[in-house]
């Protein structure tokens, strides 16, 4: 393409932005379409739920441009704000914008089917991962993460920090979380966002291209947030009967007050299921280092734990009822809350506001790329060596992600075997 040209299609594309929404000249997709997406994503997304953001943002803003970096980083907050599995209330989310309910519906089920089906499975190939060889592919699944979420920081920043006062915020946010290392903190910092965002970002302008579409209406995300706390209250009322019921409270428990997801809800799950004695501390170790080394949601974990349960309670109906349980609180929080903030998230102070927390956000995911994935996935000079190479891989020679898993499992392997 000439230079001229180029500029022409640049320029076209700047000024329809400014007369219309971003992304409004792209037709929704279709329920499948969303299914197909994230079930690729389901079946490549290691690294846990940090990395997962990674993924989303290459693959959803980046390749197929369903939303803005703005809007993506809207929902990311929301999702870290509600309790919950921030990755899969992501998923949910993106695919209820797309396609309605039943894209929402879609992308729970494409995104946590495989590694709900390799929890239940993995219990018979476990003696296969206990050696050296599954240390080092698990090692190199650490090291995927690192690059991926480096990717994704990346990426956010230049769209979401575009001046000092915003990457100032982004950095304060590192810091902050990085010395006090607590999911409360993550809480206060998004609300200080807004508030910082609304005092600093006084150049800020609403812009439709912004603004979150969400195809359900308030009285409807009323009713999502009343049977959230119906079941909050009614089921440990009814949980002493035993049984599903307990089962179910167990697990819905731990899906709604856990904030952070992913590792957070390990502390949780141990009180529901081991402290009982329906599950043996080492069957519940054996199943969190499955979970590790598999992709999809950390909650998937809820699968291997419902299917090892007494008689009566487990087998494949234990895994499935602890999987909905354990995903649903989440998932009614999230719809009771999207047509709220849609309510009132155009108004000048709403964008300033909005600002902030894009900020915040990307301080919060540069935190995480330090610690945990950092930390956990570089032990040595050539785990860092082997991740900057798949950092270069997805950033410089816009490689599928395959590639490199493909590049840092084999890495790891050789390193082990040496």
């Amino acid at each position: 393409m000439r230079p001229s040209q180029h500029s022409q299609q640049s320029s076209g594309s700047s000024s329809r932005s400014v007369s219309e929404p971003e992304n409004s000249h792209l037709p929704k997709g279709s329920v499948w379409q969303v299914f197909i997406t994230f079930l690729r994503l389901g079946l490549t997304s290691f690294g846990g739920p940090v990395a997962h953001i990674g993924y989303f943002r290459t693959e959803l803003v980046e390749k197929q441009c369903w939303l803005s970096d703005s809007q993506f980083a809207q929902l990311l907050a929301i999702c870290q704000f509600l309790p919950g599995p921030a990755s899969s209330q992501m998923g949910f989310s993106l695919g209820l914008m797309r396609a309605g309910w039943g894209g929402a519906f879609a992308a729970f089920l494409a995104f946590t089917a495989p590694s709900v089906a390799l929890m239940m499975l993995f219990a018979y190939c476990l003696p296969y991962f206990s050696g050296e060889t599954g240390a080092a592919v698990i090692h190199g699944l650490k090291i995927v993460a690192l690059a991926v979420v480096a990717q994704g920081v990346l990426g956010m920043a230049r769209q979401l920090c575009p001046d000092n006062t915003r990457a100032g915020m982004a950095l304060l946010a590192t810091a902050t979380v990085l010395i006090v290392g607590t999911a409360s903190a993550q809480l206060v910092l998004v609300v200080i966002g807004v508030v910082a965002g609304i005092w600093l970002c006084k150049d800020i302008k609403p812009e439709p291209a912004a603004a979150l579409t969400v195809p359900c209406g308030v009285p409807l995300g009323m009713v999502c947030l009343m049977v959230f706390v119906l079941l909050f209250i009614g089921l440990p009322l009814m949980s002493g009967a035993g049984g599903i019921l307990a089962v179910m409270q167990g697990f819905y428990q731990a899906g709604a007050l856990v904030f952070g997801g992913g590792h957070v809800v390990l502390p949780m799950l141990e009180d529901a299921v081991v402290t009982t004695g329906w599950i043996s501390p080492e069957d519940f170790l054996a199943g969190y280092g499955a979970a590790q080394a598999l992709p999809g949601p950390m909650f998937s974990f809820a699968a291997y734990l419902g299917s090892v349960l007494p008689e009566g309670m487990g087998g494949v109906g234990g895994a499935l009822l602890a999987v909905l349980s354990i995903f649903l609180p989440g998932f009614l929080l999230l719809a009771g809350c999207l047509p709220l903030w849609q309510k009132v998230s155009q108004g000048t102070f709403a964008a300033r506001g909005i600002a902030g927390v894009n900020a915040v956000v990307v301080g919060l995911l540069g935190a995480a790329l330090f610690d945990p994935v950092f930390v956990s996935a570089v032990t040595e000079p050539a785990d860092l060596a082997i991740g900057i190479v798949g950092f270069l891989m997805l950033v410089i020679w816009r490689l599928s992600p395959l590639w490199v898993v493909g590049w840092c499992v084999a890495a790891s392997l050789t390193l082990a075997l040496a």
